[in-house]
Protein backbone atom coordinates (compact mmCIF):
# COMPACT_ATOMS: atom_id res chain seq x y z
CA UNK A 1 0.00 0.00 0.00
CA UNK A 2 2.84 2.39 0.89
CA UNK A 3 4.49 1.70 -2.45
CA UNK A 4 1.24 2.34 -4.36
CA UNK A 5 0.67 5.60 -2.51
CA UNK A 6 4.24 6.68 -3.28
CA UNK A 7 3.83 5.96 -6.99
CA UNK A 8 0.52 7.82 -7.07
CA UNK A 9 1.84 10.97 -5.37
CA UNK A 10 5.11 10.92 -7.34
CA UNK A 11 3.31 10.60 -10.64
CA UNK A 12 1.09 13.59 -9.92
CA UNK A 13 4.16 15.69 -9.32
CA UNK A 14 5.83 14.51 -12.50
CA UNK A 15 2.83 15.00 -14.70
CA UNK A 16 2.11 18.52 -13.47
CA UNK A 17 -0.88 20.70 -12.88
CA UNK A 18 -2.42 20.23 -16.34
CA UNK A 19 -2.71 16.49 -15.93
CA UNK A 20 -4.07 16.84 -12.41
CA UNK A 21 -6.80 19.11 -13.74
CA UNK A 22 -7.74 16.52 -16.34
CA UNK A 23 -8.02 13.94 -13.58
CA UNK A 24 -10.72 15.95 -11.82
CA UNK A 25 -13.04 15.48 -14.82
CA UNK A 26 -12.79 11.67 -14.67
CA UNK A 27 -14.78 9.23 -12.62
CA UNK A 28 -12.49 6.96 -10.64
CA UNK A 29 -12.62 3.28 -11.43
CA UNK A 30 -12.20 0.85 -8.57
CA UNK A 31 -11.92 -2.84 -9.27
CA UNK A 32 -9.84 -5.18 -11.38
CA UNK A 33 -6.80 -3.79 -13.15
CA UNK A 34 -7.67 -2.67 -16.67
CA UNK A 35 -4.45 -0.98 -17.81
CA UNK A 36 -2.49 -3.02 -20.32
CA UNK A 37 0.19 -2.48 -22.91
CA UNK A 38 0.30 -3.42 -26.58
CA UNK A 39 3.77 -4.92 -26.91
CA UNK A 40 4.16 -3.39 -30.37
CA UNK A 41 4.85 -0.18 -28.45
CA UNK A 42 8.24 -1.62 -27.49
CA UNK A 43 8.73 -3.85 -30.51
CA UNK A 44 12.50 -3.31 -30.79
CA UNK A 45 13.09 -4.29 -27.17
CA UNK A 46 10.76 -7.29 -27.50
CA UNK A 47 12.69 -8.51 -30.53
CA UNK A 48 16.02 -8.11 -28.76
CA UNK A 49 15.15 -9.65 -25.38
CA UNK A 50 11.47 -10.38 -24.72
CA UNK A 51 12.00 -11.87 -21.25
CA UNK A 52 13.99 -8.96 -19.83
CA UNK A 53 11.63 -6.47 -21.47
CA UNK A 54 8.61 -8.12 -19.86
CA UNK A 55 10.41 -8.01 -16.50
CA UNK A 56 10.91 -4.27 -16.91
CA UNK A 57 7.23 -3.79 -17.70
CA UNK A 58 6.22 -5.83 -14.65
CA UNK A 59 8.49 -3.67 -12.49
CA UNK A 60 6.67 -0.57 -13.79
CA UNK A 61 3.36 -2.06 -12.64
CA UNK A 62 1.94 -3.56 -15.83
CA UNK A 63 0.03 -6.81 -15.31
CA UNK A 64 -1.77 -6.98 -18.68
CA UNK A 65 -0.08 -7.37 -22.05
CA UNK A 66 -1.36 -7.69 -25.59
CA UNK A 67 0.87 -9.51 -28.05
CA UNK A 68 1.73 -8.44 -31.59
CA UNK A 69 3.97 -11.35 -32.54
CA UNK A 70 2.61 -14.82 -33.22
CA UNK A 71 4.63 -16.70 -35.83
CA UNK A 72 4.74 -20.45 -36.49
CA UNK A 73 2.68 -21.12 -33.37
CA UNK A 74 5.09 -19.19 -31.15
CA UNK A 75 4.78 -15.92 -29.22
CA UNK A 76 7.99 -13.90 -29.48
CA UNK A 77 9.86 -17.12 -30.15
CA UNK A 78 8.33 -19.04 -27.25
CA UNK A 79 5.82 -21.88 -27.45
CA UNK A 80 2.41 -21.07 -25.98
CA UNK A 81 3.23 -23.17 -22.89
CA UNK A 82 6.57 -21.38 -22.41
CA UNK A 83 5.12 -17.91 -22.90
CA UNK A 84 2.18 -18.62 -20.62
CA UNK A 85 4.57 -19.66 -17.85
CA UNK A 86 6.72 -16.57 -18.35
CA UNK A 87 3.69 -14.32 -17.97
CA UNK A 88 2.38 -16.24 -14.96
CA UNK A 89 5.75 -16.06 -13.22
CA UNK A 90 5.70 -12.27 -13.68
CA UNK A 91 2.11 -11.95 -12.44
CA UNK A 92 0.92 -11.03 -15.92
CA UNK A 93 -1.95 -12.13 -18.14
CA UNK A 94 -2.68 -11.73 -21.85
CA UNK A 95 -6.41 -11.30 -22.53
CA UNK A 96 -5.93 -10.31 -26.15
CA UNK A 97 -3.52 -10.44 -29.04
CA UNK A 98 -3.04 -9.13 -32.58
CA UNK A 99 -2.77 -11.45 -35.56
CA UNK A 100 -3.91 -10.28 -38.99
CA UNK A 101 -6.73 -12.36 -40.44
CA UNK A 102 -5.64 -12.31 -44.06
CA UNK A 103 -6.69 -13.64 -47.41
CA UNK A 104 -4.60 -16.79 -46.99
CA UNK A 105 -6.52 -17.79 -43.86
CA UNK A 106 -9.79 -18.48 -45.68
CA UNK A 107 -10.25 -21.31 -48.17
CA UNK A 108 -12.90 -20.40 -50.75
CA UNK A 109 -13.08 -23.98 -51.98
CA UNK A 110 -14.01 -25.49 -48.64
CA UNK A 111 -15.64 -22.31 -47.32
CA UNK A 112 -13.69 -22.76 -44.13
CA UNK A 113 -10.69 -21.37 -42.30
CA UNK A 114 -7.26 -22.82 -42.97
CA UNK A 115 -5.48 -24.90 -40.37
CA UNK A 116 -3.07 -22.01 -39.81
CA UNK A 117 -5.90 -19.78 -38.62
CA UNK A 118 -7.50 -22.56 -36.60
CA UNK A 119 -4.18 -23.00 -34.78
CA UNK A 120 -4.14 -19.24 -34.14
CA UNK A 121 -7.51 -19.49 -32.38
CA UNK A 122 -6.52 -22.69 -30.59
CA UNK A 123 -3.32 -21.17 -29.18
CA UNK A 124 -5.14 -17.99 -28.17
CA UNK A 125 -7.60 -20.08 -26.19
CA UNK A 126 -4.71 -21.94 -24.52
CA UNK A 127 -3.23 -18.59 -23.46
CA UNK A 128 -6.51 -17.64 -21.80
CA UNK A 129 -7.33 -14.86 -24.24
CA UNK A 130 -10.77 -13.32 -24.41
CA UNK A 131 -10.20 -11.68 -27.76
CA UNK A 132 -8.48 -12.71 -31.01
CA UNK A 133 -7.97 -9.38 -32.75
CA UNK A 134 -7.08 -8.69 -36.36
CA UNK A 135 -5.30 -5.31 -36.59
CA UNK A 136 -5.54 -4.79 -40.34
CA UNK A 137 -7.63 -5.39 -43.45
CA UNK A 138 -5.64 -6.08 -46.60
CA UNK A 139 -6.24 -3.80 -49.56
CA UNK A 140 -7.33 -6.69 -51.78
CA UNK A 141 -10.16 -7.44 -49.33
CA UNK A 142 -11.58 -3.95 -49.59
CA UNK A 143 -11.03 -3.18 -53.27
CA UNK A 144 -14.78 -3.34 -53.96
CA UNK A 145 -18.02 -3.27 -52.02
CA UNK A 146 -18.60 -6.96 -52.70
CA UNK A 147 -15.12 -8.02 -51.56
CA UNK A 148 -15.49 -5.95 -48.41
CA UNK A 149 -18.90 -7.40 -47.59
CA UNK A 150 -17.58 -10.91 -48.17
CA UNK A 151 -14.86 -10.22 -45.62
CA UNK A 152 -17.41 -8.95 -43.12
CA UNK A 153 -19.18 -12.31 -43.42
CA UNK A 154 -15.85 -14.03 -42.76
CA UNK A 155 -15.47 -11.81 -39.67
CA UNK A 156 -18.81 -13.12 -38.40
CA UNK A 157 -17.77 -16.68 -39.20
CA UNK A 158 -14.54 -16.13 -37.29
CA UNK A 159 -16.60 -14.88 -34.37
CA UNK A 160 -18.47 -18.18 -34.42
CA UNK A 161 -15.17 -20.07 -34.48
CA UNK A 162 -13.80 -18.10 -31.53
CA UNK A 163 -17.07 -18.45 -29.62
CA UNK A 164 -16.60 -22.23 -29.53
CA UNK A 165 -13.55 -21.60 -27.33
CA UNK A 166 -15.23 -18.96 -25.19
CA UNK A 167 -13.64 -16.03 -27.00
CA UNK A 168 -14.61 -13.27 -29.40
CA UNK A 169 -13.05 -12.24 -32.67
CA UNK A 170 -12.14 -8.57 -32.83
CA UNK A 171 -11.00 -5.85 -35.19
CA UNK A 172 -8.63 -2.96 -34.51
CA UNK A 173 -8.89 0.12 -36.72
CA UNK A 174 -6.24 2.18 -38.43
CA UNK A 175 -7.22 5.26 -40.47
CA UNK A 176 -8.40 3.99 -43.87
CA UNK A 177 -11.62 2.63 -42.34
CA UNK A 178 -12.76 6.24 -41.94
CA UNK A 179 -11.36 7.79 -45.12
CA UNK A 180 -12.33 5.02 -47.56
CA UNK A 181 -16.00 4.75 -48.50
CA UNK A 182 -18.56 2.74 -50.45
CA UNK A 183 -21.82 4.40 -51.42
CA UNK A 184 -20.73 7.51 -49.52
CA UNK A 185 -20.47 5.57 -46.27
CA UNK A 186 -17.22 4.85 -44.44
CA UNK A 187 -15.91 1.31 -44.21
CA UNK A 188 -16.14 1.61 -40.44
CA UNK A 189 -19.83 2.50 -40.49
CA UNK A 190 -20.55 -0.45 -42.77
CA UNK A 191 -18.45 -2.73 -40.59
CA UNK A 192 -20.30 -1.72 -37.44
CA UNK A 193 -23.65 -2.46 -39.07
CA UNK A 194 -22.79 -5.76 -40.76
CA UNK A 195 -20.78 -7.51 -38.06
CA UNK A 196 -22.63 -9.23 -35.23
CA UNK A 197 -21.79 -7.47 -31.96
CA UNK A 198 -22.21 -10.77 -30.11
CA UNK A 199 -19.48 -12.35 -32.22
CA UNK A 200 -17.21 -9.50 -33.34
CA UNK A 201 -15.90 -6.96 -30.86
CA UNK A 202 -14.29 -3.66 -31.80
CA UNK A 203 -11.04 -2.41 -30.34
CA UNK A 204 -11.08 1.32 -30.99
CA UNK A 205 -7.67 2.94 -31.48
CA UNK A 206 -8.14 6.50 -30.24
CA UNK A 207 -5.16 7.86 -32.18
CA UNK A 208 -5.02 6.11 -35.55
CA UNK A 209 -8.30 7.46 -36.86
CA UNK A 210 -7.07 11.08 -36.79
CA UNK A 211 -5.19 10.44 -40.03
CA UNK A 212 -8.48 9.23 -41.48
CA UNK A 213 -10.26 12.48 -40.69
CA UNK A 214 -12.22 11.17 -37.69
CA UNK A 215 -12.14 11.79 -33.95
CA UNK A 216 -12.38 9.08 -31.32
CA UNK A 217 -14.82 11.03 -29.14
CA UNK A 218 -17.33 11.10 -32.01
CA UNK A 219 -16.98 7.37 -32.63
CA UNK A 220 -17.38 6.49 -28.95
CA UNK A 221 -20.58 8.54 -28.82
CA UNK A 222 -21.88 7.12 -32.10
CA UNK A 223 -21.53 3.48 -31.01
CA UNK A 224 -22.10 3.28 -27.25
CA UNK A 225 -21.27 -0.05 -25.70
CA UNK A 226 -19.60 -1.50 -28.81
CA UNK A 227 -16.04 -1.24 -27.56
CA UNK A 228 -14.83 -3.99 -25.25
CA UNK A 229 -11.22 -2.91 -25.54
CA UNK A 230 -9.63 0.45 -26.26
CA UNK A 231 -6.19 1.29 -27.55
CA UNK A 232 -5.42 4.32 -25.43
CA UNK A 233 -3.30 6.29 -27.87
CA UNK A 234 -2.77 10.03 -27.78
CA UNK A 235 -1.68 11.91 -30.89
CA UNK A 236 0.03 15.11 -31.97
CA UNK A 237 0.03 16.99 -35.26
CA UNK A 238 3.43 16.58 -36.91
CA UNK A 239 2.84 18.23 -40.29
CA UNK A 240 0.35 21.07 -40.57
CA UNK A 241 0.65 21.09 -44.36
CA UNK A 242 -0.35 17.47 -44.84
CA UNK A 243 -2.36 17.19 -41.62
CA UNK A 244 -0.44 14.13 -40.45
CA UNK A 245 -0.52 12.95 -36.83
CA UNK A 246 1.67 10.59 -34.81
CA UNK A 247 1.27 9.03 -31.40
CA UNK A 248 2.67 10.49 -28.20
CA UNK A 249 2.54 10.02 -24.43
CA UNK A 250 -0.96 9.85 -22.97
CA UNK A 251 -2.19 13.29 -21.93
CA UNK A 252 0.28 15.23 -24.07
CA UNK A 253 -1.66 15.16 -27.33
CA UNK A 254 -4.93 16.36 -28.80
CA UNK A 255 -6.99 13.16 -28.74
CA UNK A 256 -8.86 14.18 -25.60
CA UNK A 257 -8.12 10.91 -23.84
CA UNK A 258 -9.49 12.17 -20.52
CA UNK A 259 -12.93 12.92 -21.96
CA UNK A 260 -13.01 9.62 -23.86
CA UNK A 261 -12.27 7.67 -20.69
CA UNK A 262 -14.91 9.62 -18.78
CA UNK A 263 -17.56 8.65 -21.33
CA UNK A 264 -16.46 5.02 -21.37
CA UNK A 265 -16.73 4.92 -17.58
CA UNK A 266 -20.43 5.71 -17.81
CA UNK A 267 -21.07 2.54 -19.79
CA UNK A 268 -22.17 -0.74 -18.25
CA UNK A 269 -19.27 -2.83 -19.49
CA UNK A 270 -15.94 -1.17 -18.80
CA UNK A 271 -13.51 -1.83 -21.68
CA UNK A 272 -9.94 -2.90 -21.15
CA UNK A 273 -7.54 -0.01 -21.61
CA UNK A 274 -4.52 -1.01 -23.69
CA UNK A 275 -1.81 1.62 -23.98
CA UNK A 276 -0.14 1.88 -27.37
CA UNK A 277 2.46 4.35 -28.57
CA UNK A 278 4.33 3.97 -31.85
CA UNK A 279 6.28 7.25 -32.11
CA UNK A 280 8.36 8.63 -29.26
CA UNK A 281 9.60 12.14 -30.12
CA UNK A 282 13.19 11.21 -29.30
CA UNK A 283 12.46 9.45 -26.01
CA UNK A 284 13.27 5.84 -25.14
CA UNK A 285 10.16 3.71 -25.80
CA UNK A 286 10.34 1.97 -22.41
CA UNK A 287 10.62 5.32 -20.66
CA UNK A 288 7.49 6.39 -22.54
CA UNK A 289 5.66 3.29 -21.31
CA UNK A 290 6.45 4.22 -17.73
CA UNK A 291 5.11 7.74 -18.25
CA UNK A 292 1.98 6.34 -19.91
CA UNK A 293 1.35 4.02 -16.98
CA UNK A 294 1.83 6.79 -14.44
CA UNK A 295 -0.49 9.06 -16.40
CA UNK A 296 -3.27 6.49 -16.32
CA UNK A 297 -2.75 5.86 -12.60
CA UNK A 298 -2.85 9.60 -11.92
CA UNK A 299 -6.25 9.65 -13.57
CA UNK A 300 -7.45 7.00 -11.14
CA UNK A 301 -7.14 3.84 -13.25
Amino acid sequence: MIRRQFIRHSSLGLLGTALALQKSSLSLFTGEERIGIQLYSIRTAMRADPLQTLKQLAAMGYTIVEHANYVNRKFYGYTPAEFKKILADLGMKMPSGHTVLGKTHWDETTRDFTDTWKYTVEDAAFMGQKFVISPYLEGSLRKSYDSFMAQMEIFNRCGELCQKSGMKFGYHNHDFEFSEKFNDRSLYAIMMETTDANLVMQQLDTGNLYNGGAKAIDIVNAYPGRFESIHVKDTILTDATTGKYESTIVGKGVAGIGEILRILDTMKNKPELIIEQEAYQGMDPLACMKENYLAMKAWGY
